[in-house]
């Protein structure tokens, strides 16, 4: 008799690129049903034969575009895979509320999160963004109007 377990997930194929940016070598992964994530490349890899979807293919379109100024905001179904608490999500979610061009702190966001005290945690939540860029982090700054901790860098 064969013990199958019918409840195992099975794993989901995962589509990666890298997308050159004026900021940066970008790392993009995709599922069939969206962006999973965008991270930063530390060091020039060799380029390496990598496979994409279609959701690569329209995030490499949009991030040529925002980075030529002709995209405001993205268009593209997102399928964050890492696990996030509540009140990183929600940190997350405040992010895309932020309009293309404009600057909040750390505070404020805290405060539309409903969480004022929070600020510190704000920012954690911030740094463990996992869609750099279509997540706009980059668009939170300190109270003074410093930049805080980027994963791209602050120059």
């Amino acid at each position: 008799i064969l013990n199958i377990n019918r409840n195992k997930q099975q794993k989901k194929e995962t589509y990666e690129t890298t997308i050159e940016t004026p900021i940066g070598t970008l790392k993009a992964k995709a599922t069939k049903k969206g962006i999973s994530s965008i991270t930063f490349e530390k060091q020039k890899k060799e380029k390496e034969k990598k496979q994409e979807n279609n959701h690569l293919k329209t995030l490499r379109k949009q991030m040529k575009d925002y980075f030529e100024g002709k995209r405001k905001k993205f268009e593209i179904p997102l399928d964050i895979k890492i696990k996030r608490t509540e009140f990183q999500k929600l940190a997350h979610d405040t992010l895309l509320d932020i309009p293309y061009g404009k600057t909040i702190s750390y505070k404020e966001q805290a405060e539309k999160m409903k969480r004022p005290k929070a600020i510190r945690a704000v920012g954690t939540a911030n740094g463990m963004n996992p869609i750099a860029i279509v997540i706009p982090c980059h668009r939170v700054i300190t109270t003074n109007g410093n930049i805080g901790g980027y994963a791209g860098g602050t120059k």
